[in-house]
This record gives structure tokens, C-alpha cells and sequence, in this order.
């Protein structure tokens, strides 16, 4: 098996992993987005501790880089947080399409605050994936757009943090990143769960492990693939998790997407497979010209 083979099976496994997530979520019940979050925070925070002592990495990072750490890991909780009301209220793939078009965002603060460069393709595919957004949320004047907002920022808020992990990434270690953002969670969401808890039964206990089980395997799931192949060549296959969600929202709840909302699917997807494609034969046309 190629590395290619295993990296698309690899994201192909974490995408399963998000989605069992968000079932698990939906399946624990009307608890507190605080609760959720901290049992996801919790479980997940020994998988990278695993791999930090394995592979002897720091746990807490460099002096320097503390306060993009912080920063990194207070953004990606508003964004989890935000994800857990959208999945509570929202149809499963409509929210996880919305957290999905946080790479066209990540582009965007990548231009603003890293003065990256951006070309024109990446243009017009975030405004291509803006108008398949546009479909999903249906912006309308009425408290019924709150969860769609919501999700929407679930997005932007992943992409800031992402934005952090992009300008720490030459400075920390990726497992240091991953456990500082868990434990980060689980420190600051204590008081927040003391002060809104509600009881729990043994089968929401179960369900929340299992959505923390199942967010470890996703992180597991995309570290591997990247690890294993260039993202150029696999990140595409991220957006599965769209087809996994829609699947089990449709069976175990029996969801059903509007029209416009399946339209906006195929327009993200569309706009993300466009960008994926010019970053793919850009790289091979650079890697062609530097052999000859």
C-alpha cells in the first residue's frame, strides 16, 4: 500500500470518527454545550499525552510561543462550543458542512495575519463556497437563524485557531499543540460545568465518551494522514464527513436536507475539489520545473 493509499484511508477514518462525534453528541440529549465540550476535552486529552511521552515532546511548549498557544487553544474551544449548539440544533450535515468551510477562512486569516499569499483560484473558490453557505444558512430576519449563525462562526472560529496552529507549526511540536488546546479546555470549562450541570444517566455518560472516543480517533485519523501524504494530494477527502453525517442523521433521526441546503453541499464540495485540483497540478508543474 502507497503512502497516498494510506493517507486517504486515514482521513477517510477520521471523517467517520467527526461524524460518529456529532451523533454522539446529538444522541447524549439536551445537556449543557459545556458539559458536552468537557467530556470530548477530557477523553481526547490522553490520546496526544500518549504520543508526547512516546515520542518525549514537551507538554506545555516554549516560553515564547505560550501566547499564540493561548490563543490557538481559546479560539478552537469557542469554536467546539459553537459546533456542539449548532449540531444540538441544526441538521447534522448542515453543521458540519458549516465547520467544513473553515479552510476557506483559514485562507483568509492566512492573507490578513500571516501575510500569505493567495491566489486568484483561492478567491474564487471562498466566494463560490460563500454562495453554497448562503444556501445552507437561507440569511432571513427571525430567531430561527441563530443555530446557522452560529454554525457559521463554529467555522470561523476553527479557522483562527487553525490560523495559530499554521504560524505555530514551525515552532511546537504538533502533539504539544493538541494536548495544551485539550488541557487548555478542560481547565477553563470546569467552572462554566459546575455552574450549568445537569445529571446525567449512565447511557449519556456512554454517549458523551464516545463522542470524546470519537473526536480522538478524527485528530488521530488526520495526523496520521498527514504524516503519511502531502495534504495536496489527500485534503479533499476531509469532506466525506459531510456524507458520513447526512447518512446517520438520515437513519438515526431520520434528517432529510432541503433542497437549497444538498445544493450548498455540492457547491462547497465543488469549490473545495476546484482548489484542491489547482493546488495539486501547481505543486507537480513546480516539482516538474525544479527536475528539469
Amino acid at each position: 500500500m502507497n503512502p497516498k493509499i494510506k493517507g486517504i484511508i486515514a482521513i477517510l477514518i477520521s471523517a467517520v470518527g467527526f461524524s460518529f462525534m456529532s451523533v454522539f453528541f446529538r444522541l447524549a440529549g439536551d445537556l449543557p454545550v459545556f458539559q458536552k465540550s468537557l467530556a470530548r476535552n477530557l477523553v481526547a486529552m490522553f490520546i496526544p499525552l500518549f504520543f508526547i511521552y512516546k515520542y518525549k515532546q514537551p507538554m506545555f511548549g516554549k516560553l515564547s510561543s505560550q501566547p499564540l498557544l493561548i490563543s490557538r487553544s481559546a479560539l478552537g474551544l469557542i469554536g467546539v462550543l459553537f459546533n456542539i449548539y449548532a449540531i444540538d440544533h441544526m441538521v447534522l450535515s448542515d453543521a458540519d458542512t458549516l465547520m467544513k468551510l473553515n479552510p476557506f477562512w483559514t485562507i483568509l486569516f492566512s492573507l490578513i495575519f500571516l501575510n500569505e499569499k493567495i491566489r486568484k483560484y483561492q478567491i474564487t473558490a471562498m466566494v463560490v463556497a460563500i454562495l453554497g453557505m448562503l444556501l445552507i444558512v437561507k440569511p432571513e430576519f427571525s430567531s430561527s437563524i441563530i443555530p446557522s449563525l452560529i454554525g457559521l462562526f463554529s467555522g470561523i472560529f476553527a479557522a483562527s485557531a487553525y490560523t495559530c496552529v499554521r504560524a505555530l507549526s514551525t515552532r511546537e511540536a504538533p502533539y504539544t499543540i493538541v494536548f495544551y488546546f485539550s488541557l487548555f479546555s478542560v481547565v477553563v470549562l470546569i467552572p462554566f460545568t459546575i455552574f450549568t450541570y445537569e445529571p446525567m444517566s449512565n447511557l449519556q455518560l456512554l454517549y458523551l465518551f464516545g463522542a470524546g472516543l470519537s473526536a480522538a480517533v478524527g485528530q488521530i485519523g488526520i495526523t496520521l494522514a498527514y504524516s503519511f501524504a502531502a495534504a495536496k494530494d489527500i485534503s479533499i477527502f476531509t469532506y466525506a464527513s459531510i456524507i458520513f453525517t447526512a447518512l446517520f442523521g438520515f437513519i438515526l433521526f431520520g434528517e432529510s436536507p432541503d433542497v437549497l441546503a444538498t445544493l450548498g453541499y455540492v457547491v462547497i464540495i465543488g469549490a473545495s475539489y476546484y482548489m484542491f485540483e489547482k493546488a495539486r497540478r501547481e505543486s507537480n508543474a513546480t516539482q516538474q520545473q525544479s527536475k528539469s
